[in-house]
């Protein structure tokens, strides 16, 4: 259960999974300006691949995608820093504390199973898509056999002009 919570907490932004500190800051149990300070004076273990913060237009997309975020964090005035999956790693290291230590490997595991689901999801969509290639050959063949049975009934109709019978 705790995973799932975890990764109800994973967004996609910039094309990488992210956490959101105020999120992180709720888990580790410490206050969200507490976070951002331990970061602060750490910036040097925060390269931009770890963590980066969130313009404007990226965290009001944020808010009107995600309706479990706390208003009183909507309006304010400073946007987020986001956290990868290595950056979650590295705050851990900075906050210095056995429940940051313990919460960041169960974050870890969280976006290693996810990888794996996507890997997974990958795995199966290729199968699909082999699996309408091969069947969309069949039908061509069929489609083209019957066109084939088609045209050779239209020659053959056309070549024999055939005797009426009955009364003439």
């Amino acid at each position: 259960m705790e995973l799932q919570i975890i990764q109800n907490k994973i967004h996609e932004i910039r094309g990488q999974r992210i956490m959101l500190d105020f999120d992180l800051a709720e888990m580790y149990e410490v206050e969200t300006r507490v976070l951002k300070q331990a970061v602060r004076r750490n910036i040097n273990r925060f390269p931009n691949d770890f963590m980066f913060q969130l313009s404007k237009t990226e965290w009001k997309e944020v808010i009107t995608n995600c309706d479990n975020i706390p208003e009183r964090l909507k309006f304010s005035p400073s946007t987020p820093f986001a956290f990868t999956e290595q950056g979650v790693s590295m705050l851990a290291s900075v906050l210095k504390s056995d429940m940051a230590v313990q919460i960041s490997i169960s974050i870890i595991r969280v976006f290693v199973l996810m990888r794996q689901h996507l890997s997974d999801y990958k795995d199966l969509q290729e199968k699909i898509d082999t699996l309408q290639e091969n069947t969309n050959m069949q039908f061509n063949d069929v489609y083209q056999a019957l066109n084939e049975l088609l045209d050779k009934d239209k020659q053959i109709t056309s070549q024999k002009e055939r005797k009426k019978i009955g009364y003439k």
